[in-house]
């Protein structure tokens, strides 16, 4: 489920790039700059949303990191033992 919001949140932010970029270049510029400016504002916020989204999704637990940022940690892990 969390994989569909972001995939859908990324393909929003592509849209609102397109939008701005169409309305760029085809629009006259008395028209051009309010449409441009106002899909661009929408882009940064979904953008903001989908990073905060993103964090409280990895605070709660429902994602974990995978890779080699996560081989990194387990490897500190284990070489520094929890200390209590």
């Amino acid at each position: 489920m969390i994989k569909i919001i972001v995939i859908v949140c990324f393909l929003l932010i592509i849209a609102s790039l397109g939008t701005a970029l169409y309305n760029l270049i085809v629009r006259k510029p008395e028209e051009h700059s309010k449409k441009t400016m106002q899909a661009l504002t929408l882009r940064i916020g979904l953008s903001l949303l989908l990073f905060i989204f993103v964090f409280i999704a990895f605070r709660s637990g429902w994602i974990a990191p995978h890779g080699i940022g996560a081989n990194i940690e387990q490897g500190r892990q284990v070489a520094q033992p929890n200390q209590q």
